[in-house]
């Protein structure tokens, strides 16, 4: 599709000043248009590609999208010359356990946004909002904050209600961490297994729908499979879950069924293929099948995908390895140490599985089913490396190359309602675009030959920076606000033990009870901390932290400074944190830390004397008003 539209960007901020709705100062303050002139346009919506096109952006926004000829470009733009090249929109990983370490890497490979998996926790939103404002460098990261699950995580009743993942006994208990998870900010509500009780999942469900917040369903069964998740209305099924399972010749009977997904696969039944895939089309279901994830060692190119992955270590710029963290590098290449799969029987029963998942996403596709291109990007995996590798299997199974595309653009943002800001090239929508140097419908291994990312309507420069440290240091274990539970819920238990104490330990105490003053100090732990989260710039400050083992000589440190407090009781502190220690946003920590001599038995099994971390967030302050911090309605 071609969009004509008015190209005078510089005239109607002329307009603007003269009507009076822009003072003429405010005007002077606009930034000059940023425009692509020349290449081939491929805008994400499946039309046939325009040459010569011409992508004018104001701000951080798409003012006009015309051909060569047809629009006039603003005297005072800043122009990148495109002949010969290729436009288009900017690439989604939409399966991602998001590393902090992945910023830069994923914005030199186009990667303008990311979907995790739920496990970011509450830090997920205030590091989404600051990357949408440009404050944090790397692709925009949608966040679930949790996810439901049906094995419990963590279990010590400590946790925080955004510490993923949550399992609730009630529907009424569910529908809470719906609207919870709503207030902390996220993108999306998700299921992570499918053994909650019905009425549990048709709760989510719901109360996803009423908050305006899209479902994805891992549907793996055995309570909710892909057709009752379908009905629930749920937008994306990562990992393609459950499929395998319903697909099967011979069902499951038992979760002590020894198959996995290619076995399952290895005995397709192809009747129930179609009517799954008829009812999943029917209910706008969009697969992201992680393929390389779930069958690795089967693709025709897995020797290929070794190849780079090593190569993108041997090669990488000094830059990037000053601070990636080496374990990791490690774990991203431990799976190419000998062939996954199996050997004999087993390998050729369950290569015929993967083949056959390839073809049931391709019969998917050509009914008109989305699949959606999401690597599950995490340490196991190479970023970049994996979302192209994933592309190049989509390729194996004979999706087009420009389905590949949409997926990787238009329905990653529609599956969690920002295609209104995101997935296309289009006047209105938010400038994430990237430009390559070779046709990616001719091959989309093309797709690796960037020249330009253009990132919310600036030209990102390339690169890495040694000193690369967003503030929010997100990984895959999830950020707990208050870490070590298990430990403290282990070491409550024995710290209490007989008259006094174990180790000199206090039992909690009320307030306006002198705070124990043993001449052996038992080790401290924190069980929580209130609230979690302020902005940048607050006034001065209370913190509560609450655990136990607080004595009268305990100190408080933030950020390793010792900080005042107002002790409540042995179980409580209330600490001030002066306005001037809240002026850097980040992700900050608290210990208390109680004097020597310690008890004794503490360095041998316990601790040090220093408590396990809370950590307090502080968001940017320019960050409450990012660009899209509301789906479409």
């Amino acid at each position: 599709m071609l969009y004509r539209f008015v190209s005078a960007v510089t005239c109607g901020v002329i307009a603007a000043v003269a009507a009076g709705w822009l003072s003429t100062s405010a005007a002077a303050q606009v930034p000059a248009p940023l425009v692509i002139d020349g290449g081939t346009l491929i805008d994400g919506n499946g039309g046939a590609p325009v040459p010569d096109a011409v992508v004018i952006i104001q701000g951080d926004r798409i003012a006009a999208v015309s051909r060569r000829g047809q629009a006039a470009i603003p005297a005072n733009a800043q122009v990148i010359r495109a002949d010969g090249k290729f436009i288009l929109p900017g690439l989604w990983d939409s399966q991602v356990s998001y590393q902090w370490y992945y910023g830069e890497v994923m914005l030199n490979y186009g990667i303008t946004s990311t979907i995790d998996v739920g496990i970011a926790g509450e830090i997920g939103a205030p590091h989404r909002d600051a990357v949408h404002k440009g404050l944090i460098r790397g692709p925009r990261p949608f966040t679930g904050i949790s996810r439901f699950t049906d094995e419990p995580v963590g279990g010590t009743g400590l946790e925080t209600p955004g510490t993923p993942g949550r399992t609730p006994k009630t529907a009424e208990e569910a529908r809470a961490y719906v609207r919870t998870w709503a207030e902390l900010g996220a993108d999306m509500i998700q299921i992570a297994e499918g053994g909650l009780p019905m009425e549990i999942n048709r709760a989510v469900a719901d109360e996803a729908k009423r908050v305006g917040k899209p479902t994805f369903m891992r549907a793996y069964g055995p309570v909710l499979g892909p057709r009752e998740a379908a009905l629930l209305g749920t937008t994306n099924m990562p990992h393609s879950a459950g499929i395998g399972r319903t697909v099967a010749r011979t069902p499951v009977t038992s979760e002590d069924d020894p198959r996995n997904e290619a076995d399952l696969y290895s005995e397709m039944d192809e009747a129930k293929a179609r009517d799954l895939i008829q009812l999943l089309v029917k209910h706008n279901v969009a697969l992201t099948p992680t393929f390389r994830a779930t069958y690795p060692g089967f693709q025709r190119d897995w020797d290929t995908f070794a190849q780079e992955d090593r190569r993108f270590f041997d090669t990488a710029d000094p830059a990037l390895v000053a601070y990636y963290p080496p374990e990791r590098i490690e774990t991203a290449l431990a799976i190419y140490r000998g062939r996954p799969g199996g050997t004999g029987a087993v390998r050729e029963r369950r290569l015929r599985g993967y083949l056959n998942a390839l073809r049931f996403h391709k019969m998917f596709a050509d009914a008109g089913g989305r699949v959606v291109p999401g690597a599950n990007t995490n340490p196991t995996r190479v970023p970049g490396n994996s979302l192209i590798h994933e592309m190049r299997i989509f390729v194996e199974a004979g999706i087009p190359p420009m389905q590949i595309i949409q997926g990787a653009t238009k329905w990653s943002a529609e599956m969690i309602a920002r295609g209104k800001d995101l997935g296309t090239i289009e006047p209105g929508k938010l400038a994430d675009i990237l430009i390559v140097n070779a046709d990616p419908l001719q091959n989309i291994d093309n797709l690796r030959q960037v020249d330009t990312v253009i990132f919310n309507g600036t030209r990102v420069e390339r690169g890495y920076s040694a000193g690369y440290n967003p503030v929010f240091k997100r990984d895959s274990e999830m950020n707990p606000p208050v870490e070590a539970l298990l430990w403290v819920n282990a070491f409550q238990t024995v710290a209490f033990t007989g008259s006094g104490g174990r180790f000199n330990g206090q039992r909690p105490v009320g307030p306006g009870q002198p705070l124990p003053n043993p001449s052996e100090s038992p080790q401290p732990a924190i069980e929580s901390i209130t609230p979690i989260m302020v902005t940048e710039g607050s006034p001065t400050t209370t913190i509560t932290l609450r655990g136990f083992n607080f004595v009268r000589r305990s100190q408080v440190l933030f950020r390793g400074v010792p900080v005042p407090f107002t002790a409540v009781s042995g179980s409580e502190l209330q600490v001030t944190l002066d306005t001037s220690l809240l002026r850097e946003p980040g992700w900050h920590e608290l210990v208390v830390r109680n004097p020597w001599p310690l008890h004794p038995e503490i360095g041998q099994q316990w601790g040090n004397g220093t408590s396990n971390k809370a950590h307090l967030i502080v968001r940017f302050r320019d960050s409450a008003s990012a660009p899209i911090a509301a789906a479409d309605k």
